[in-house]
């Protein structure tokens, strides 16, 4: 929890004789704030009867306004209303200071299912549904730079981080929600009764396909659907989780490498690859065949460059006399260096925003570790194979 904005705090502010805002309307004290107040209620008599702040309630000696936000917002409605600030019983000051009983903060983290991305927190209802505040909307890694009442009209994406702040009650029964990603620091961990089913579901997936028993894609899909019947997973989460985005580059690099074997494009890139790398010997032509997969990993995705890549080390092992096995390992090697861009990989698109990260990221620290891995990659391939 690196977040530095400070808490909400609920306290009163007591109207005094010497008050600048005695016989002044809710409307006037507004005003004088720049809209920044927001009074909850008013107490007024010995018995602090509970007054509804209308826009033309006049406020009298002795009325206390129930205010709720930040620490130094309230010091300053002190100054300007000539009120006393009050936490709970007593006056705030060095020995007693605000206090916030009972309330944690909590970190949550809009995800695909969550029902609010591509909505705004009022569209959703969000806060008072769950009854929290929000301190912060942090987007890309850093707080955005708008005012806590402008929260509630931003409209949410994936990735975003909202800061907010509950009763620890409502935070634990928040963390047991569905489609909510919540991170509160607490050691302690939501438990349900399903979670030794989806765990024993995902096992028997992993062991099914490692022992040969079935193939991943049947695995995979008999443990989703164990999943919905046993109703550990609903179908609005299983549908929220597949992204359009991530299957149309799969299906495109599948059809793009398809074409390249049937047009004969990929025997054509195999003879112009033999002819620039003419004279080096069978490990340099390794290794550079290893390097162009890793290039073409980058532009159009793990899938396509090994389904475009598979020919063509087959081709140029067969120009050059040779066993198509290291190739065939150059081009599996070379398909998954994928570091250097957001779309090489699925996964680098979804950590992408949820990250902060920046396409120049990618190419920052990918490309010094794509050339360390082409390295020792194409040593061991040459001591193995050559």
């Amino acid at each position: 929890m690196p977040d530095t904005s400070p808490r909400i705090f609920s306290a009163y502010l007591n109207i005094n004789a010497e008050s600048a805002v005695n016989e002044k309307t809710i409307t006037e004290i507004i005003a004088l704030t720049d809209g920044q107040i927001k009074i909850e209620s008013i107490q007024r008599g010995p018995e602090n009867r509970n007054i509804i702040p209308l826009p033309d309630t006049l406020l009298v000696v002795g009325d206390r306004l129930k205010v709720h936000d930040y620490p130094d917002r309230l010091k300053e409605y002190e100054t300007i209303l000539g009120a006393t600030l009050f936490s709970g019983l007593h006056k705030v000051d060095d020995e007693h200071p605000l206090k916030a009983e009972k309330k944690t903060l909590a970190e949550i983290v809009i995800i695909a299912g969550s029902g609010v991305e591509g909505r705004t927190l009022q569209q959703a209802n969000f806060i008072n549904k769950h009854a929290i505040t929000v301190v912060a909307l942090h987007r890309a890694g850093k707080a955005m730079e708008i005012g806590r009442n402008s929260i509630g009209n931003t409209r949410l994406q994936i990735g975003d981080v909202l800061l907010v702040q509950g009763e620890t009650e409502q935070i634990s029964l928040l963390k047991s929600k569905p489609g909510l990603l919540i991170i509160d620091g607490a050691e302690a961990l939501p438990q349900t009764k399903k979670a030794p089913l989806a765990l024993s579901t995902l096992l028997a997936v992993v062991v099914s396909s490692a022992l040969g028993i079935l193939p991943i894609e049947i695995s995979s899909v008999c443990g989703v659907l164990i999943l919905l019947v046993t109703k550990c997973l609903n179908w609005q989460e299983a549908a929220s989780a597949l992204s359009t985005q991530v299957i149309l580059i799969v299906a495109a690099s599948l059809a793009l490498g398809s074409a390249m074997m049937t047009t004969g494009g990929a025997e054509y890139i195999a003879q112009v690859f033999v002819v620039l790398s003419f004279g080096l010997p069978p490990g340099g032509i390794l290794a550079a065949l290893m390097l162009l997969l890793a290039i073409l990993t980058n532009i159009v995705s793990n899938n396509a460059a090994a389904v475009i890549g598979t020919p063509i080390a087959i081709s140029v092992a067969s120009q050059l006399n040779l066993s198509p096995e290291p190739f065939i390992l150059a081009v599996l090697f070379g398909a998954n260096l994928s570091y250097a861009t957001p779309m090489a990989y699925k996964t680098n698109l979804l950590v992408m925003n949820a990250g902060g990260y920046k396409f120049s990221d990618f190419i920052r620290i990918g490309i010094p570790l794509i050339l360390l891995m082409w390295v020792t990659l194409s040593l061991l391939l040459n001591w193995l194979y050559l």
